[in-house]
């Protein structure tokens, strides 16, 4: 595909692509040896900006919650982010190209048993501030209450300490966490399908418009299926 003048000022306004890396999310992202950017989101970056044909740089970030308030300060271009409503009303998004199961972990002596027994009276769910699931969960129960803090580490130490009943997260990590801490186990089914697409800023229309070709181009020319492969993504599927 060939950017049309506005697209690649309306993409890259200072001459370089800015994209936002949510390191947060091990299966789209990863630190290379030496701190680089690695990941099916980095290389998607990558070949949006030789497109463009402008250099890229990666502003990092370990939280989907701090890639959507680096909106605020014009901190980025481009973000790979989930699509929920509350986001969707600063950023356009892409079509999703990849899609992660949400799930919940809870203690090995828990009652529960699926992820329609959770919401209920008195229930406490551990979620990382800001993320899919936590906007996800905002607006879909009823009766349990969420338990909020910064990072997977302290969502998990919520639940160790007593602070929380069982915690919410992406199906790869929390299998990981279910693996490495004794006392763990998962609900057997997802409470949701997290769409994972690509974004820039509202108001940036003809960028828009071109982001929704490119992702669009990545999946039929098969760029997304061998970066899938290439990233050895586990955990998540491709998005028809």
């Amino acid at each position: 595909m060939t950017p049309t003048p506005a697209a690649v000022a309306s993409l890259a306004p200072s001459g370089r692509l800015r994209a936002a890396i949510n390191f947060g999310n091990g299966v789209l992202a990863r630190r290379d040896p030496g701190g680089a950017a690695g990941g099916i989101t980095a290389d998607l970056a990558r070949e949006l900006a030789r497109q463009l044909r402008v250099p890229v740089d990666f502003v990092h970030y370990e939280q989907a919650g701090d890639v959507f308030a680096g909106l605020a300060s014009d901190a980025w271009d481009i973000c790979f982010l989930a699509i929920e409503p509350v986001r969707a009303e600063k950023i356009a998004f892409t079509d999703p190209y990849i899609l992660i199961e949400g799930v919940y972990l809870v203690p090995s002596a828990s009652a529960l048993r699926s992820a329609s027994d959770v919401d209920r009276a008195g229930m406490r769910i551990g979620v990382i501030q800001g993320s899919a699931y936590d906007l996800f969960l905002t607006r879909e129960l009823r009766r349990s209450a969420l338990v909020r803090r910064p990072g997977p580490e302290a969502v998990l130490a919520a639940l160790r300490d007593g602070q929380a009943d069982l915690v919410a997260g992406v199906k790869p990590q929390l299998e990981a966490d279910a693996r490495s801490v004794p006392g763990l186990r998962m609900l057997p089914e997802a409470f949701m399908s997290i769409r994972q697409a690509m974004g820039t800023p509202r108001g940036r229309a003809a960028g828009a418009a071109y982001l929704a070709e490119f992702i669009a181009e990545m999946k039929r020319s098969g760029f997304l299926a061998r970066a899938f492969a290439s990233n050895a993504i586990e955990g998540a599927s491709l998005a028809p």
